[in-house]
């Protein structure tokens, strides 16, 4: 019988939520712990691959405390089980592994309500180990799900538990580094799925570009599609009872979004000039926005635990940003471009787009390491 206990992605990210203490030993190669790891404001780390513990522990006991519980976490979770025993064995009593490791990491999805009136209830659900969002707003039996992630079930799960049916569903883009579970949860549930025509998608779908508003529900819950080009050409933000803004990976708690992933950076830069002086600047300061990725959780989460801000807060923590000459602008982002891309993003398009099929497993794989479509920073 193993003397380590099983800990899973959920229990870890709510140690993150209490901010309670927590010691990672992490035996995955250096190269990916530097690129991607588990972080928390009041978590410490110890990074030793796998290979150099094989023959025993002896070598990092004195590195270890007695005095904090300790996970072990590999790629998928058999070595970093394995590692455990050891740690147990050379006397330490409090040794987690994390279930399925980082795969089930990147998998985990955290909802938290972030806005409740008399006409709707809107939830976040954050994709901690990728920093991607995707929100649910329900009102009375129907919900509109943005920006899913591929794990429908989840969606369906939490309207459930709000007594609504998943009726209509939006992306903001053709995302880059992640697969989209919109048209998957549409076909399954027969709701709408909305996208813009021009971001090239192959499959049946309600083009965004014949929609200014979407009306559900008989209770004029308005959501405005707002076109907001630059990070690619079809990029949209939903504006909602003109109350919240769903912008997608147009502006972020701490930048804007990257413009440069279809290779016409200076093009798509004009683009995002324009949405950000011409639309955006209309938009009231009291209006709060909701992202579709974030950078570091530790430092974007709000004290509500949610990830967003006043539209007037970014104004302000961004004013360079928000008021630069479109040259200056232009050359800024161009400069910013050359920050790595997100891995596989050409494959996770064109899967998308429906113009690739893949399988649970390659969807994984494609996924799987940090999102890098938040890297447009402008402190």
């Amino acid at each position: 019988m193993s003397n380590v206990k099983d800990i899973t992605a959920k229990e870890i990210m709510d140690r993150i939520v209490k901010k309670e203490e927590l010691f990672i030993l992490d035996v995955r190669n250096e190269s990916d712990f530097q690129d991607w790891k588990i972080e928390g404001e009041t978590f410490s780390h110890l990074n030793v691959p796998y290979f150099e513990l094989i023959d025993g522990v002896d070598s990092i006991v004195d590195h270890l405390p007695k005095d904090k519980d300790i996970v072990v976490l590999c790629a998928k979770g058999g070595s970093s089980a394995f590692v455990g025993e050891m740690i147990v064995e050379a006397g330490f009593d409090r040794v987690y592994s994390l279930v399925d490791g980082m795969k089930a990491w990147s998998e985990h999805l955290h909802q938290v309500r972030i806005y409740e009136d008399e006409k709707i209830k809107v939830d976040q659900f954050i994709r901690i180990g990728k920093g991607c969002l995707s929100y649910m707003v329900t009102s009375n039996d129907q919900a509109l799900i943005v920006d899913p992630s591929r794990f429908t079930d989840v969606y369906v799960e939490a309207a459930r538990k709000e007594g609504a049916t998943i009726t209509h569903i939006v992306d903001s883009h053709l995302h880059a580094d992640h697969i989209s579970g919109g048209h998957e949860l549409a076909e399954n549930l027969g709701a709408k799925y909305f996208l813009m025509k021009s971001e090239g998608a192959i499959f049946e779908f309600e083009a965004l570009e014949n929609h200014d508003r979407i009306e559900f529900n008989n209770i004029k819950l308005e959501v405005l599609a707002v076109k907001t080009p630059g990070h690619t050409p079809g990029s949209v933000s939903f504006f909602v009872n003109d109350k919240l803004l769903f912008s997608g990976d147009t502006i972020f708690v701490s930048g804007l979004g990257r413009p440069d992933l279809g290779n016409k950076v200076r093009e798509w830069a004009d683009d995002l000039y324009h949405t950000i002086y011409d639309k955006v600047s209309a938009i009231a300061d009291d209006v709060i926005v909701l992202p579709g990725h974030y950078a570091d959780y530790v430092e974007e989460v709000n004290d509500k635990g949610y990830i967003g801000d006043l539209l007037g807060n970014i104004r302000e923590r961004n004013e360079k940003m928000f008021s630069m000459t479109k040259d200056t602008f232009l050359d800024h982002v161009e400069q910013s471009a050359s920050s790595v891309k997100p891995p596989n993003f050409e494959d996770i398009i064109a899967i998308n787009r429906g113009v690739e099929q893949a399988d649970a497993e390659r969807k994984q794989e494609l996924e799987i390491g940090p999102n890098r479509c938040a890297v447009h920073h402008t402190h």
